[in-house]
């Protein structure tokens, strides 16, 4: 007998072992499903205990065995090194500013401080002080205390001004900037010079030449009051003046010129001009009151001008 008829099947064999072959895959896959493809690895305590710490980022290994012992139908413990509740807490020598996280831990820190001094510190955060390490969130008043001997905070962090050298004492330059008069002291207003004008509070380099100025062309001042008629004059600064001498230089109406007489700060053109038709219809000038009834000598001009002329 050859190996072909020894293989061979009659029809109705084939389909009885087809059947039989499906029956069997049937069998073995609802088998495979119901077990749920069960690993029988055995799984030791080691296998859910982390030595090392979580990093910043790439692979935990930690977390993949959790989630493999998850897998494998059992709780995995914590990691040994999240335990700090239990730990004894050492005290060391330490500089927040480089400490790594294994140091931090060390010192009793929880995890989650030691991840908020490395974001403070990421983001350009410095301790200058060991008083600057109190502000960590969480960090109580006894742990403080505990940890504050034992700060040391490195010279390279300090604030960069120390490396300035002082500069001298300042000297006050008296004459640039002369101190100013108290409540009731007084300068004379009349010979006093730019230096003691800038004594007064108020009055600068430019008001105190402005006061030399207007006073020339007046030809003295008579009253503090004049002050006012200076444009933007501080007028807080008129009690610090008293008039003193009143020596005033006057002008002789009836002997300037209409050009002459306009140049005081009291005559306007129109008004010049008015004495010189006066003088040419009536004469010489005996006093103001010649000048009354005239539109542009009211009584308050003739008042304020008296002082300054001569007959």
């Amino acid at each position: 007998m050859s190996w072909k008829e020894f293989l061979y099947f009659q029809k109705s064999d084939r389909r009885v072992l087809t059947v039989i072959v499906v029956v069997m895959a049937v069998a073995l896959s609802v088998s495979y499903l119901v077990g749920g493809g069960k690993d029988t690895t055995t799984v030791t305590e080691e296998d859910s205990i982390a030595v090392a710490p979580v990093g910043y980022g790439g692979y935990d290994s930690t977390r993949h065995r959790q989630w493999k012992g998850q897998k494998r139908g059992y709780t995995p413990r914590p990691p040994k090194y999240y335990q700090v509740e239990g730990r004894v807490a050492e005290l060391f020598e330490f500089d927040p500013n480089t400490a790594d996280s294994t140091q931090l831990l060390r010192l009793g820190l929880q995890p989650w401080q030691v991840r908020n001094i490395y974001r403070y510190r990421a983001k350009g955060g410095v301790y200058r002080q060991p008083e600057d390490f109190a502000r960590l969130y969480g960090l109580t008043v006894k742990q403080y205390k505990e940890l504050e001997p034992y700060i040391r905070i490195s010279g390279e962090y300090a604030p960069a001004a120390t490396l300035v050298p002082e500069r001298e004492t300042y000297v006050r330059d008296t004459l640039a900037r002369p101190l100013k008069l108290q409540p009731g002291e007084h300068i004379t207003l009349n010979g006093a010079d730019t230096t003691m004008l800038k004594k007064v509070p108020g009055v600068g380099s430019g008001f105190a030449r402005r006061i030399i100025r207007y006073g020339q062309q007046l030809g003295g001042y008579y009253s503090v009051e004049q002050l006012r008629e200076i444009e933007g004059f501080p007028v807080d600064a008129i009690p610090y003046f008293v008039i003193g001498d009143i020596r005033l230089r006057k002008i002789n109406v009836n002997k300037m010129s209409v050009n002459e007489m306009k140049q005081h700060p009291y005559l306007s053109f129109y008004q010049a001009r008015a004495i010189e038709d006066y003088r040419r219809l009536n004469g010489p000038l005996k006093s103001l009151d010649d000048l009354r009834l005239h539109k542009d000598f009211p009584p308050e001009a003739i008042e304020r001008l008296s002082p300054y002329v001569e007959f």
